[in-house]
């Protein structure tokens, strides 16, 4: 019988793997930095736009994208309407920068909120919103 050292490389003959060399399985878990990339602000819009347009990935990496999708687009239409009103407006364009410097704010903690929940293993989604993002983003993408 021959000796196997535990660096050599796996026989493939060999019904058992080992250790070093583990054979992947179709229900490994998506790497969280691919999901925490999702998640960044404005960034990680793009990438979660590629993966609805291609309609290829799991369940959460769907999920997540659709999320980030509808944070994004949310935050976008809201800087832009209150950015409009405070160029236009006479009498209090001051308090609407100040509101959007809010919304942007906001973003961003929830955000920030989401990626550190998903890096304690927790689930990634907003009560409600998240809803929405699948119903509203589930018919145009994916």
């Amino acid at each position: 019988m021959e000796e196997v050292s535990p660096l050599s490389p796996p026989n493939p003959q060999s019904p058992v793997p080992s250790p070093q060399y583990p054979v992947p399985s179709p229900q490994c878990p998506i790497p969280k930095t691919q999901l925490l990339l999702y998640l960044i602000p404005i960034i990680g819009f793009f990438p979660s736009l590629w993966t609805l347009y291609r309609g290829q990935g799991s369940r959460e990496q769907l999920a997540i994208s659709r999320l980030s999708v509808a944070l994004a687009l949310t935050w976008l239409l809201g800087y832009l309407l209150l950015t409009t009103g405070a160029a236009t407006s006479d009498y209090f364009p001051l308090r609407l920068f100040i509101l959007n410097s809010f919304l942007t704010s906001g973003y961003f903690l929830v955000s920030v909120w989401l990626i550190l929940r998903l890096m304690q293993g927790k689930s990634g989604r907003l009560p409600g919103f998240s809803n929405l993002a699948e119903r509203v983003l589930g018919k145009y993408l994916s």
